[in-house]
């Protein structure tokens, strides 16, 4: 606990030393940075020592605010959290102090430092706060610290309206997680989480009722569908390493609050809580991998890859839930395992990945795929880097993307061979669509690896493309070897997943603890196949070296000057699964010029895939919202003895309502 504070007291001092007297340049940046490495790396010996030691750590210091203390517990699952931020906070101290050079992101450099220590302060009370209030102060920091850091560029309009969008999107968000924290509190007569065991007592349908409101309140901040429509614009407003620590951690924190505030309810709930959230989770992970292929905004179809991963997720938490509920614990742990394994693997590939479409913008001035092209021979760090990344989301070994949706499958597998009739059905099924959802990763993945880095430039800006700076690539580096590491060595993830899963669900954890299920052949396997693919790669290089490989230039169809529109484009790239799988709410809108006359003029094809959700349910009703927020302007009358009459019909009301009491 010492080193934690020693953490926060470094990102409160980064976050004035940022911006107290320096407003930008190198100070800010030396200062920002340099505060959030060190703050991280105490974090981070905080957190290894917090899942080693196996005990919890608390501090409590009471506060006069009614309800309020500065109450702090480190334990297992807090810990297991607290690992990414750090993590993904570091090498995005590392790789921010390159990106935000040169300029109008250097003029606020000052600012974003001192936003981005507070966002990691933010975030990580929140998940070591052990009091509701601080609890809810700590989240509404961190929605408005990132709220800040998605506006950066405040000078783009796309940019101000993301802001907008997220922001609306959270508070809606926050004011379900207020009314279960009231109503928490009136059931167990504080806002203490230790007081909160008093709620495994309630009814099912009182819990029930509890359950929805955590469902939906964090549920927006995860990026759960349908309440995801935030995140595809804030994270390609907001800088790259930004993006990263948002997408790859930030929502995270929204799965530790429902974990950790659905600990208290009852041990025992419905099975119908599993199966709500497996049906979400599905639907959203299909619906996340669908659009991420029809965006040609790199960061953007990322951005509904999170969708995805987070559908995943909360497919294996609710499997896990319906197991446990119905007597199946071998299943229930393998999915348990299975979703916080996924859980830190996403954290670590998705970064990297947003972290390399930064570079990409960086090097080549556009996130537009169609305007990038042959990247990798003049950004050859960042390409590799981007490949490794491509193959952990893609849950290919030797990568640690693998390890995480194994356990899943196997957690399906377990209760489809033993269960029977259309119960075993189910899970089999299950595993169909999350097929379907593995394959659609292969295809966006390559359509990014393929459209960006191979080929030909597609414009001027690749073409004078240049390599991103050593901070840049050293924080995605590291990033990088962190995936590698974990599809190598399965056994560690295993073992502090483990430890997380002690408070959650202890029959869960007493299976896992000893490695029993744990894939050891696969990490042998990775090791294997790791050195296959470097062999191959030097024989070729070897090859290549002594001018046995010819090489020459790419058939052009007969054509003898061919150039880059004659190859692929990110959209043409998925044709085939846009007309054979997408169900017609997703087909995109496409506008096509038509040839008349023996001398036509040049034509101009568009493509534009908007979100359905955003655009036929939350756009009419934010519309109407707005409508009706808009009447109550009459009450700003702008006259004192107007507001004084507010203030004295409040004032009676209240006093009828304590008389009353």
């Amino acid at each position: 606990m010492n080193l934690l504070f020693n953490a926060f007291l470094l990102f409160g001092l980064g976050a004035l030393l940022a911006i107290i007297p320096w407003r930008g340049g190198k100070a800010a940046t030396l200062f920002g940075s340099g505060s959030a490495i060190l703050g991280c790396l105490l974090g981070l010996l905080a957190a290894g020592q917090g899942l080693a030691a196996g005990a919890a750590e608390t501090f409590f210091l009471p506060l006069s605010i009614p309800g309020g203390a500065f109450s702090l517990r480190l334990d297992g699952l807090s810990a297991f959290f607290l690992l990414p931020l750090f993590v993904v906070g570091l090498a995005g101290a590392l790789y921010g102090g390159e990106y935000m050079k040169g300029g109008e992101k250097s003029r606020w450099s000052g600012l974003h430092w001192t936003w981005y220590n507070l966002l990691i302060l933010s975030m990580a009370l929140v998940v070591t706060a052990a009091n509701g209030m601080l609890f809810l102060f700590a989240w509404e920091c961190m929605s408005l610290t990132s709220f800040f850091l998605v506006i950066t560029e405040h000078n783009l309009a796309e940019a101000v309206e993301a802001g907008w969008t997220y922001l609306l999107a959270t508070h809606l968000g926050a004011a379900f997680l207020f009314a279960f924290f009231l109503s928490a509190s009136a059931l167990s007569g504080s806002l203490e989480f230790a007081s909160f065991r008093m709620l495994g007592q309630l009814s099912i349908p009182a819990a029930s009722g509890l359950f929805l409101l955590l469902l939906v309140g964090f549920g927006s901040k995860a990026g759960v569908f349908p309440f995801h429509v935030w995140l595809p614009d804030a994270h390609p407003a907001a800088p790259s390493h930004v993006s990263a620590l948002m997408s790859g951690v930030m929502v995270k924190t929204a799965i530790y609050g429902l974990l950790r505030l659905f600990s208290f309810l009852p041990a025992a709930p419905p099975p119908w809580w599993g199966g709500l959230l497996m049906a979400i989770g599905i639907i959203g992970a299909l619906f996340g991998i669908a659009m991420a292929a029809l965006q040609r905004d790199v960061k953007r179809s990322l951005a509904y890859s999170t969708v995805e991963n987070i559908g995943i997720i909360l497919l294996a938490l609710g499997f896990w839930m319906q197991c446990r509920a119905t007597g199946h614990y071998l299943a229930a742990a393998l999915a348990l395992a299975g979703a916080l394994i996924h859980l830190l693997n996403h954290s670590l590939f998705k970064s990297l990945l947003f972290m390399g479409a930064g570079s990409l913008m960086h090097g080549s001035g556009s996130r537009d795929l169609n305007r990038m092209g042959g990247l990798m021979r003049r950004m050859p760090v960042t390409g590799v880097l981007i490949v490794c990344g491509g193959l952990a989301i893609s849950a290919l070994p030797p990568f640690n993307g693998l390890i995480g949706e194994w356990f899943i499958y196997r957690a399906l597998l377990e209760s489809g061979t033993v269960l029977s009739g259309l119960a075993g059905f189910f899970p089999l099924v299950l595993i169909g669509l999350l097929a379907l959802v593995g394959g659609m990763v292969l295809i966006v993945m390559t359509r990014i690896i393929g459209i960006a880095l191979a080929g030909e430039p597609r414009s001027p800006a690749a073409a004078g493309a240049h390599e991103a700076g050593w901070p840049m690539w050293s924080g995605m580096a590291a990033l990088a070897l962190l995936c590698l590491a974990g599809g190598l060595m399965p056994v560690l993830l295993l073992q502090v997943a483990g430890r997380a899963a002690t408070l959650l669900d202890p029959a869960a954890a007493t299976l896992l603890a000893g490695n029993a299920m744990s894939p050891w052949w696969l990490g042998i396997m990775a090791l294997l196949l790791f050195g296959c693919i470097l062999a191959a790669y030097g024989f070729l290089r070897w090859r290549q070296g002594r001018g046995i490989v010819a090489s020459s230039r790419t058939w052009g169809c007969g054509f003898a000057f061919p150039s880059s529109r004659m190859s692929y484009s990110a959209e043409s790239y998925t044709e085939l699964p846009q007309s054979a799988m997408f169900c017609n709410c997703l087909s995109p809108s496409t506008e096509d010029g038509r040839t008349i006359g023996f001398f036509p003029e040049a034509k101009r094809f568009s493509f534009e895939a908007p979100d359905p959700v955003l655009e036929r349910l939350f756009k009419p009703f934010f519309r109407r919202a707005a409508r009706v927020c808009s009447g109550f302007r009459g009450l700003q009358a702008g006259q004192l003895h107007v507001y004084l009459l507010y203030i004295f019909s409040a004032t009676i009301l209240l006093l009828f309502w304590v008389g009353q009491r």
